[in-house]
């Protein structure tokens, strides 16, 4: 894992602020958790980068791992500021602060990708346009139509196709996207073409300065932030953090990283981490590198306490004393997701995946008379089935109907 240092936490109060860090005191700031998803080896890292001016303690593949592999390995967060978008002006915020969550793209790491969509309010989906749309490309869009509502297509490396029928190539992909999107509730997703790393890896190490300046990053933003809605967030109620990170500083105590799903955090509160069974008190909170006295709904953070083994707690949830308790079973609404194939059957064992933590479980599936034919009715018309299966469908409906007993009352 990363080092950190006490100057990295403690530090931060008496050095010269930036002009963002002055920016950032006049007015209140709206933070806006924007995600970055897409296949391995799209670009998202080199976008992260091109867009961010404050980088967290985990951003950028700063990983010894993913540094060795070349690929992102673990949640990354960085931030830029910007000015309040038209739609939002007049209210009560005076800028826009763009958390940026970086996902990682690799197979194997599709439980890290669900955490990090589940925090965010807006969705980057990043694609390499020399390849279109992949493998994780397509399990990403599935994660976002769970889980977002509102998502911009990034077509990344547009600086690999030859400058000699760019445009031509660019269009042919737009399309072959657009009509992939056209099964989704993201059908009319704006599409914006950019060059993160101009050159890509290669170009940068020979660069002294890093390589080229990214091409598009401003027609994003601007994008970005015509797409962004007021998110309903309430200080009050009780607390909800969702930690994604958990390290010591030394002399400090140990620093908690999350975003505050729910309720509000301040300096001198107790907070309860309901996996350990252990309440501790808020020492310190820093946001981006900046020392503040609290935080509210949306907000990502970091958070110290002292008293905490850091090893006893890598992912999990901080809340209201009392508030959240361990189950070891639940009862959920659930539907069947259109791509997975396989049937879902009672006793079968699935990844259960909340916030940050994913345990196995076994499922017991149940539900009204004729729900399963129905919902494979209703599966077979969106899929566009033939006649044949659409007719044993409803068969299978009509027999589970008429097998059902007769209620012993009507209201």
């Amino acid at each position: 894992a990363p080092q950190h240092s006490a100057a990295q936490w403690s530090g931060m109060a008496s050095s010269p602020p930036t002009a963002e860090m002055a920016a950032a005191s006049v007015g209140a700031t709206l933070n806006i958790n924007v995600g970055i998803l897409g296949h391995v080896d799209s670009g998202k890292t080199s976008l992260s980068r091109a867009l961010s001016s404050t980088a967290s303690t985990n951003a950028f593949d700063k990983n010894p791992q993913s540094k060795e592999r070349g690929i992102t390995l673990d949640l990354g967060f960085s931030s830029f500021l910007t000015s309040l978008p038209a739609q939002l002006a007049g209210g009560a915020y005076s800028q826009m602060q763009v958390t940026l969550v970086d996902c990682p793209g690799h197979a194997s790491l599709i439980r890290t990708i669900i955490g990090g969509a589940q925090i965010i309010d807006l969705m980057l989906l990043v694609i390499d346009v020399t390849k279109g749309i992949q493998t994780q490309t397509a399990e990403c869009l599935v994660i976002g139509e769970i889980l977002n509502d509102t998502l911009i297509v990034v077509l990344n490396k547009t600086d690999m196709l030859p400058e000699a029928g760019r445009e031509e190539k660019l269009s042919k992909m737009k399309a072959r996207i657009r009509k992939t999107l056209a099964a989704t509730k993201f059908a009319d997703a704006p599409m914006v073409a950019i060059a993160a790393r101009p050159g890509g890896a290669e170009s940068a190490a020979s660069d002294a300065s890093g390589g080229a300046a990214a091409v598009g990053v401003s027609a994003l933003v601007d994008e970005l932030k015509a797409r962004v809605a007021l998110p309903e967030r309430r200080h009050d109620g009780p607390l909800h953090f969702a930690i994604d990170h958990c390290f010591p500083i030394k002399g400090q105590g140990t620093v908690l990283t999350g975003t505050v799903l729910s309720g509000s955090l301040k300096i001198g509160q107790e907070i309860e981490f309901p996996e350990l069974k252990q309440t501790r008190k808020i020492k310190s909170m820093q946001m981006f590198r900046k020392p503040v006295q609290s935080a509210t709904q949306g907000d990502r953070l970091g958070v110290c306490v002292t008293q905490l083994d850091a090893k006893a707690l890598e992912r999990g949830i901080a809340c209201t004393p009392g508030y959240i308790s361990t189950v070891s079973c639940a009862l959920v609404a659930v539907r069947h997701i259109r791509f997975f194939k396989t049937a879902c059957k009672t006793g079968a064992k699935f990844h259960v995946t909340v916030g940050h933590a994913t345990v196995m479980g076994t499922a017991t599936f149940f539900g009204p008379p004729g729900a399963a034919a129905a919902e494979a009715e209703r599966q077979a018309a969106v899929e566009g089935k033939d006649e044949a299966a659409r007719k044993a469908a409803q068969a299978a409906r009509a027999l589970a109907v008429a097998r059902a007993p007769l209620p012993t009352s009507f209201a």
